[in-house]
């Protein structure tokens, strides 16, 4: 199987009129794509026509024009899905050029096979794009059959790292996920794969991420500051002009300096990732020390209380059973903060034939006999107390060095953890 495109879509953004091929018997049909293959390669990276239309619901301004140049200069900066580019020409300090390595990139994507050597290609191809999709946007073949639906990686938002709530992911947190995998979910371990072969995923996702982020960047700037309409602005603003090659220098364009402004911070943003450091982290019993029970018993009353209200959401003695109506942030992005109710068919329409799924609610772990999706152990835990899970509803606690009513020490956090583990524990 090669990476292909599954289906012909386009949207009017000055009409506000959709023009789309429906696949013929659903589920089903597409269902049947994926097992089949096709031996037509995507030349091009699918854009990113949800959110154009997410920017023009949000402007009441077209976006056609904009879309047009922007899709041709991440393009031109980023290459196609046979020849990915990593633009570390656009790019200052070693740490930010390095952050993706070109030779590892180029065996993401396209046919999957091994050479003389046995290196293996287009292992993005094989082992993700059913889910994830060829641009990462989590819309692959498979998709709207899991639930939870797969990562979208385009806005830079994940939930399972060791970081804080609004920052990146470490290289060391993607490896840790595709090794081990999501429980619960239909992210599986590849923990069979060599070193090398994961190092390559996990460039490729980094390199999808950085890609989709500064597409949807330069389009809502491209409208809402630069003030693209029907047609393009000025020369100096055209980013369908910006190449790499006349993107630096003294005399770049202000449409180069511009894009390349936003790309830097983005990549700067996923090179300052750091772990978020956790105080008595011995207290962990995967370190040999043991839990009391009184521990135990401590953050059984945290977990009902009011500071940490995780009965609220997670239901008494953690069973579940609470009817929260809350979705993710990447559905509410083209529902909710639209003001588009999440159930109303007919206004998702539109977003839904352009590749957006269906919004699903975004309900709390069942954590008594169940499983934590993102990693199960003590310190995992702590971070999920303290910085919530971005993307999600799930708040983060607030800290505070001695007991309050508002906020919990982080002896009270380990007790909470502590509670929540022996809850994991219950069969």
């Amino acid at each position: 199987m090669r990476l292909v495109q599954h289906s012909i879509i386009g949207y009017d953004f000055t009409m506000n009129r959709i023009h789309f091929l429906r696949p013929i018997g659903g589920l089903m049909a597409w269902a049947a794509v994926l097992m089949s293959g096709c031996d037509a390669p995507v030349e091009q990276y699918p854009p990113n026509a949800v959110h154009a239309l997410v920017v023009h619901h949000r402007t009441d301004l077209p976006t056609e024009a904009a879309a047009q140049e922007v899709t041709q200069l991440i393009d031109q900066w980023f290459g196609t899905p046979l020849e990915p580019h990593w633009p570390a020409e656009l790019l200052s300090g070693q740490a930010a050029k390095g952050l993706v390595d070109q030779d590892r990139l180029l065996r993401a994507p396209g046919s999957f096979y091994s050479d003389q050597d046995n290196l293996h290609y287009g292992l993005y191809t094989e082992h993700c794009v059913r889910c994830h999709g060829v641009n990462g946007g989590g819309n692959g073949a498979a998709s709207a059959l899991q639930n939870p639906y797969p990562r979208d990686f385009r806005a830079g938002i994940f939930k399972w790292k060791s970081t804080q709530r609004s920052a990146r992911p470490t290289k060391d947190d993607l490896r840790r996920l595709m090794v081990h995998g999501a429980p619960g979910t239909s992210m599986p371990s590849f923990s069979r794969l060599s070193d090398d072969d994961l190092d390559v995923l996990v460039d490729y996702v980094i390199y999808l991420s950085v890609r989709g982020e500064l597409e949807r960047w330069l389009l809502y700037g491209a409208v809402e500051e630069i003030g693209y309409g029907d047609e393009p602005v000025e020369d100096p603003f055209r980013f369908g002009l910006v190449s790499i090659d006349n993107a630096t220098g003294d005399r770049a364009s202000e449409a180069a300096l511009y894009a390349a402004e936003h790309l830097k911070r983005i990549v700067d943003q996923w090179g300052q990732s750091a772990e978020v450091a956790v105080p008595g982290a011995s207290s962990d019993p995967a370190s040999g020390s043991s839990v009391d029970a009184d521990s135990v018993a401590r953050g059984k009353e945290l977990f009902h209380g009011q500071v940490a209200n995780c009965a609220g959401c997670h239901g008494v003695d953690g069973v579940g059973g609470v009817n929260i109506v809350d979705y993710d942030d990447w559905s509410k992005e083209y529902s909710t903060r639209l003001g588009i109710t999440p159930t109303d068919r007919q206004a998702l329409e539109p977003f839904e034939a352009l590749g957006a799924l269906r919004p699903r609610l975004a309900l709390p772990r069942e954590l008594a006999g169940g499983y934590a999706h993102g990693g199960a152990d003590a310190v995992t835990l702590y971070r999920r107390i303290t910085q919530g899970i971005a993307g999600t509803p799930m708040p983060a606690v607030m800290l505070s060095e001695t007991p309050s009513a508002t906020a919990l020490t982080p002896d009270q956090v380990w007790d909470l953890v502590h509670y929540v583990e022996s809850l994991l524990e219950t069969k």
